[in-house]
């Protein structure tokens, strides 16, 4: 079977830099269960404390492909489905 590897383009995607650690000690990190998922914390020396939480998702890329030649060829792509 052929590789049906699909890349999505990141471009126009801003990450966030969290500026306000930079140079920051870090004294400690915690992992831990929440709500929806998992939060993850850094605790620094100066007691400021930086959290993420994080949510498990899935995303569907749905898609109709003929194989009939061999070869992977598209039929048809529907919208992205994310839960």
């Amino acid at each position: 079977m052929a590789d049906n590897k699909v890349t999505r383009s990141r471009k126009g995607r801003k990450r966030p830099d969290f500026s306000e650690v930079k140079g920051k000690i870090v004294e400690g990190v915690e992992l831990k269960p929440s709500e929806n998922g998992y939060s993850i914390g850094i605790m620094f020396q100066d007691r400021t404390f930086l959290s993420f939480d994080v949510e498990p998702y899935i995303t569907v890329f749905p898609e109709l492909s003929d194989w009939k030649t061999q070869n992977y060829k598209p039929l048809k792509r529907w919208p992205i489905v994310r839960s």
